[in-house]
């Protein structure tokens, strides 16, 4: 999300299909889809390279000329970077059912002129999938050369390739899975609960543009975004940034049961920072869209058939060994099932201290690994 004073903006918007239906029933009307793009499409429209996000970023993965303000894989995006610009033409998607820009249940039902809010319809990342494809096919593309899914986009990204085979030449997964894990849900579930426990989210019909916290969830947010970060980072990472090093006196609650410890502090000041930033309402559909996704039902219960229904040439699958939220044996899993589709996988296990969160933040190691593959990609 920009900052306060942003006044340049790149996002474009493509305008879906009226009705847009959505797999588990209902359907939209009016609804888009923002998007941003780096580089130029060529002659042939080959080079295009699709990114989908995690949960919560925005279709600003990178800085442009129309808005220098840095994206949230700044470090791996532009020219002579690993996703080098000066080839690919680059999308990224801003998931339906997000607040940044697409279609949510922050917007405006046309039907009613008032926020959708629980009155959006039942979200599946089939959904997220669907709008994507839509948008790049508007752009003339009919067959992307490489389709990047990452966290929550890398389960969109293969609901992508399922439902439309032959749409990508080349797959890079990172740091994904092809089902959520009990232990995922478990958390996403303790996240929704945190939410909808506080009484000002008042079934869903808080105030949007609220200024204080009388009308508007702040604590259920802040402590669904706190559950968030745990699991994004690993142990080894608490330990080593924060170990039991306490608060200065001057720094400590007045509360006997407040922050004390810099890790609690850490948690506080990035909640923060978030709580205003991601609709309550938008975390709670996409959350559950992640819960819900299981690549096992177009494989007849089998997440190793349904992986064998992908048609691709190539892929690289990234997991991370301190990845507690989307564990190294899932992306062990991605890797066999592609391969065993015919694919030629390269698969990269990495070591980074980060946890989940390390795409967004062991660039060098990750632009290695994506960088590497993409000049393999571009050489066959």
């Amino acid at each position: 999300m920009k900052g306060p004073g942003t006044a340049r903006d790149a996002r474009r918007y493509f305008a879906l299909p009226s009705p847009f239906r959505m797999k588990r029933g209902g359907e939209l009307h009016g609804a888009s889809v923002a998007y941003e793009t780096w580089g130029e499409l060529n002659a042939a429209r080959d080079n295009g390279l699709l990114i989908l996000t995690g949960l919560s970023p925005s279709a600003h993965a990178a800085s442009s000329a129309n808005d220098p303000a840095p994206g949230w894989w700044e470090g791996m995006i532009g020219p002579g970077k690993a996703i080098d610009t000066t080839h690919w033409f680059v999308i990224c998607v801003n998931s339906l059912g997000s607040d940044k820009g697409s279609t949510s249940p922050a917007s405006i039902d046309p039907a009613s002129g008032e926020p959708y809010r629980l009155n959006f319809p039942d979200l599946a990342l089939e959904d997220v999938a669907e709008a994507a494809h839509a948008t790049v096919s508007s752009l003339g593309i009919d067959q992307l050369a490489c389709l990047i899914g990452c966290s929550m986009g890398g389960m969109s990204a293969l609901a992508y390739m399922l439902l439309h085979p032959g749409s990508a030449r080349a797959h890079i997964s990172v740091d994904t899975a092809p089902q959520a894990q009990p232990f995922a849900i478990a958390i996403r579930s303790l996240q929704r609960e945190a939410i909808r426990l506080d009484p000002r989210w008042n079934e869903g019909r808080y105030d949007i543009h609220a200024q204080d916290g009388d009308r508007y969830p702040d604590i259920g947010m802040s402590i669904a975004r706190k559950l968030g970060v745990i699991t994004y980072r690993s142990a080894m990472e608490w330990n080593g940034r924060f170990a039991r090093i306490r608060l200065d006196p001057e720094q400590r609650d007045d509360d006997p049961f407040g922050r004390e410890f810099q890790v609690e502090s850490y948690l506080e000041g990035h909640a923060r920072r978030f709580v205003r930033h991601f609709d309550p309402n938008c975390y709670l559909y996409l959350s559950r869209a992640s819960d819900w996704f299981d690549i096992a039902e177009y494989g007849n219960g089998s997440v190793h058939e349904g992986l064998q229904r992908i048609r691709i040439e190539r892929a690289m699958v990234i997991g991370v060994s301190t990845d507690i939220l989307f564990p190294l044996e899932q992306q062990e899993q991605i890797a066999k099932g592609l391969e065993a589709a015919g694919a030629t996988v390269d698969f990269v296990a990495l070591d980074s201290p980060q946890g989940h969160d390390a795409f967004l933040v062991d660039i060098e190691n990750y632009s290695r690994a994506i960088g590497g593959f993409l000049d393999r990609l571009r050489a066959d």
